[in-house]
Order: C-alpha cells, then structure tokens, then sequence
C-alpha cells in the first residue's frame, strides 16, 4: 500500500456525489483535509474552486503527491475513485476482467443512477410547480434502475463481487431512497446489500461528513440556493 505523508485536500459537500470520495478515504484510512464547499452559497463558483474543477460541481481532490511526486488535482467523482484506488491498490481490482465489471458498474452509476436519480429529486422536491409527467417518468426511471441492481445483486454479495468503488459509488444514491419514491421492501436483495454497506464503520463515516451543514442548508425551503443551483447558464 502506498504511503500517503501529505493529506489529500477533499473540495466536498455532502451529497451522494461528496459521499462517494469521502466513503473511499475514510475506507483506505489516507490523512485529508476537508474544504467545504457551500453549494448553496455559490462556493463552486469562486475562481480558485474552478481552477481544480472547472465544471462549477463538487466533489474535486488535490494530491500533494501526485504522479512523480508532484500535485495534482482531480475533478468527476468517478474519475477521483478511480485515481484514488489505483494510487492505493484498493477496491479497484488489477485484473483486466475483474476491473471491467467495477468500471460497469461505475459507469452504470455515473451515467444511469445518479443522473436519473438526481432527476426525481428535482421533479419530486424542489419543481416549483409540480408537472406529473416529469416525477412519473424519473421515478419510474430510478424504480427500473433498483430493479437493476436488485437483480445483479440476486447471487452476489456486492455488484462486481468483491467490495468495490462501484459500491461506493452507488450507496450513496439509495440513502435517500425514500425522496425517489423508491420502498426497499421492494428490492430484497438491494435491500440486504445496502444495509451490508451501511454497517461498515468507513461508509458511516463517510456518510457523517459535513452532516451538521447539509441539516443546516435544507434546500427544499431555501430559495435563494435554489437560484443559485437551478437554472445554471453559461457564464
């Protein structure tokens, strides 16, 4: 395992995209440092947050030791899983066919999951007005993609077998299932596989970061982030 002598810098808020990066550190046991950033306050926004992400969106890391022992920055949670595990040699298989299947199920997250979760969110909580054609189609999208994992998960402890970043990066889109009018009664082997994650002592610690300030940011009342969030444009 590599030796990390300088804490890694996590850019984070505490969303299921934070979660994942934070999950990941808390489970390889690496020094950060944690830097909020106030989504809801346009921190994303600020000229040294997008020289390291220039996307306007969280989470990105700083590595004092990068490639060759110089720094580097890297932004995409899926891409900072990815930096993060092979640095480290953990959660992210060497074999060619086993690492297929963790970027699968990465992939499947990043593309499919997240987004259409993020989705009925939007329609379901923060829509100003409530348009029935958006929520039926983003929750009966998020209901087909439990059932994708409920059926991957039917014979399998965890989605490319052994514990992963695919996992990571998933459990922290079903901690809100309930605001996906998604029941997990309905997904037994989801179900089992996302109470297997939640015992682990590094995803409830993962989970915990910055809990206190996304309680005190509650975006469904808060319009002001809401116009900071929703509507975005090019600038």
């Amino acid at each position: 395992m590599v030796e990390q002598t300088k804490s890694i810098e996590l850019h984070y808020w505490p969303t299921p995209n934070g979660w994942k990066v934070s999950i990941l550190l808390e489970e390889l046991g690496v020094p950060y440092d944690l830097k909020l950033v106030n989504i809801g306050a346009g921190d994303q926004f600020k000229p040294e947050f997008l020289a390291i992400a220039p996307n306007n969106r969280m989470p990105a890391i700083v590595d004092p030791e990068g490639p060759g022992g110089q720094p580097i920055s890297v932004f995409e949670s899926g891409a900072i899983l990815q930096y993060l595990a092979r640095k480290f040699g953990r959660y992210y298989p060497t074999d060619e066919r086993r690492r297929v299947a963790v970027d699968e199920w990465l992939f499947w997250q990043v593309g499919g999951l997240g987004p259409m979760a993020g989705q009925a969110h939007h329609f379901r909580q923060y829509a100003p007005e409530k348009i029935a054609y958006g929520i039926d189609r983003y929750t009966n999208e998020v209901n087909r993609l439990y059932g994708v994992m409920n059926k991957r998960l039917q014979d399998r402890e965890f989605l490319a077998d052994e514990y992963s970043i695919a996992d990571m990066a998933c459990v922290g889109w079903i901690v809100p299932h309930k605001n996906q009018g998604q029941n997990l009664d309905d997904f037994p082997n989801l179900k089992r596989w996302f109470e297997t994650l939640n015992a682990r002592p590094a995803v409830e610690k993962g989970l915990a970061v910055g809990k206190e300030e996304r309680e005190r940011l509650n975006l469904a009342q808060d319009k002001n982030a809401q116009s900071v969030l929703f509507g975005q444009r090019a600038r």
